[in-house]
């Protein structure tokens, strides 16, 4: 986020990973973070911000699958594995090892040494389930 209120601009993947992580861990309206994005965005376009946010959350004619939930731990690990990306936007992780700044909660005494960095706001994986739960509670559409 700190990335796109600099600049302008966010990578497609990480715009899917905090689309799926707003609409599905959080459980927060879709529609609100289209809209940050599209006031925030300088290559904001209507319809791709607005089917890639319904395809995240797993609404609208062309959707991911309910179940399809980005981990931005994973993802965080497998795309950006030396940590340079964090270190840049999040200078207050840079000193964590390659390991340690994709998970600086789990970081025992480390985690106290990274200062000015907020505790998490959800668990990953019980909002997780939480979300698969929701989803799958929702009423069947009807295609027909």
């Amino acid at each position: 986020m700190r990335q796109l209120l600099a600049t302008g601009w966010m990578h497609n993947r990480l715009r899917m990973i905090v689309a799926m992580f707003l609409s599905k861990n959080l459980l927060i309206d879709w529609r609100e973070g289209e809209r940050f994005f599209m006031q925030h965005l300088i290559d904001g376009d209507l319809a791709a911000n607005n089917g890639g946010w319904q395809w995240s959350a797993s609404t609208g004619t062309d959707a991911a699958p309910y179940f399809r939930i980005f981990n931005p731990v994973s993802q965080s690990q497998r795309f950006d594995s030396k940590g340079t990306f964090l270190r840049h936007w999040l200078p207050e992780r840079a000193k964590l090892d390659n390991k340690s700044i994709h998970l600086p909660h789990n970081c025992g005494e480390l985690f106290f040494a990274v200062d000015n960095y907020p505790s998490a706001i959800v668990d990953l994986g019980r909002s997780r389930f939480r979300a698969l739960d929701a989803f799958k509670h929702l009423p069947k559409r009807n295609d027909t």
